[in-house]
């Protein structure tokens, strides 16, 4: 969620003008695109927060300033080839060695040697579940029972753990109270975000509510294959203004972005990265916005498709968090960071982004309107 600046704060920005005025002085003047000192994340159900100051630098980026990425072709997205070099998340991209060609699908061919391919080792996650035990194809098969069991209005299908915490809209509730429970029609389109580490999922999909479709946003969470956490943000009609949601939109963009799309192992970016940038953007918020492409795209409940850029900058000015996460999760092989917050003006929220090669194409998020997440 970015906003465009003062002048059009009006029109297009996600803000309304006062509050965004307000985000404006409390951010005060920019300094550049620099990191702050250090990353501390924690997340769980009893909504614990998130700070961040700052993307890491790649090991390996180029000394003495950052440069510009060598030219490449685009791709069909048009997102540029790489020529290889190794890639800062401080500020711009670096790069070394001549053009690259663009990869399958889109995806820039790597020419050299490019960031840390692999994300953080198994750990124990959250709970105690073992990241051992949690599997992609467990969360995929997780994600499709849920939409089918959603569309049927029958949650009992579902492996439920007894402690499950369910909200709506920030809305604690059992799943079968929830609005949506009692009106989902079959699932028309999701991507989805797998963190295997956390065994947590997030999907941003378009589902009939009633006679009308509407962006939705779920988050599931595993412990031992039970499910113990669904946080669900259903984007109807009138909760959020300050775009018009676009499901057409939403669902085209899984050609376009290539969301799911598995990122080439020299050009993905760890998950310390993904989860940095995340906490960086609502941190400093709009001016932690590092490390966009000048393509790059964002979306709010499918509606806007701006330029990420626009509004916003890479500056460390605040000393305070302006957005408070209660989770940010990642998905290291498809290059998907997801923060979870109360955006300004009482909107539950889903950001999602897609970076590699230490660059990010795509922002969507997928805003409702409630008082609290439910998980603050």
């Amino acid at each position: 969620m970015l906003e465009s600046n003062k002048n059009t704060a009006s029109r297009r920005i996600t803000l309304g003008g006062a509050v965004a005025s307000a985000l404006w002085l409390m951010l005060g003047a920019g300094l550049g695109c620099s990191s702050d000192p250090g990353t501390s994340t924690s997340a769980g159900a009893g909504g614990t927060g998130s700070s961040v100051g700052g993307s890491p630098a790649v090991a390996g980026a180029p000394a003495g300033g950052s440069s510009s990425p060598a030219a490449g072709s685009t791709g069909a997205a048009g997102n540029p080839g790489f020529a290889g070099g190794n890639h800062g998340l401080g500020g711009n991209t670096g790069a070394t060695g001549g053009s690259a060609s663009v990869g399958q699908a889109g995806m820039p061919a790597v020419g050299g040697s490019g960031p840390n391919s692999g994300g953080a080792s198994p750990t124990a996650g959250a709970d105690g579940n073992p990241a051992s035990g949690c599997t992609r194809e467990l969360l995929k098969a997780t994600i499709d029972s849920y939409f089918k069991a959603l569309a049927a209005h029958d949650p009992s299908t579902l492996p439920l753990a007894d402690t499950l915490k369910f909200t709506e809209n920030g809305q604690v509730s059992k799943p079968a109270d929830a609005p949506l429970w009692k009106t989902a029609g079959t699932l028309k389109y999701v991507h989805s975000a797998l963190d295997t580490e956390s065994c947590n999922s997030a999907s941003q999909a378009v589902v009939p509510d009633g006679t009308t479709d509407i962006p939705v946003a779920v988050r599931i969470k595993l412990v031992n294959s039970k499910i113990t956490e669904i946080e669900t943000i259903a984007a109807r009609k009138g909760d959020y203004t300050g775009v018009t949601s676009n499901t057409a939109a939403l669902a085209a963009s899984k050609d376009t972005i290539k969301w799911e799309e598995t990122v080439p192992a020299a050009m993905r970016n760890t998950r310390e990265e993904l989860v940095s940038w995340m906490a960086k953007y609502f941190k400093q918020f709009p001016q932690g916005v590092c490390n966009t492409t000048s393509t790059c795209k964002r979306m709010e409940n499918g509606g806007g498709n701006f330029v990420c850029s626009e509004g916003a900058g890479c500056a460390a000015s605040s000393t305070s968090t302006v957005l408070k996460s209660h989770l940010i999760i990642a998905d290291v092989e498809t290059g998907l960071g997801v923060g979870f917050t109360l955006f300004t003006g009482g909107h539950p929220d889903m950001h999602l982004f897609k970076m590699y090669g230490g660059q990010v194409y795509a922002v969507s998020a997928i805003l409702s309107k409630g008082d609290s997440t439910g998980w603050d």
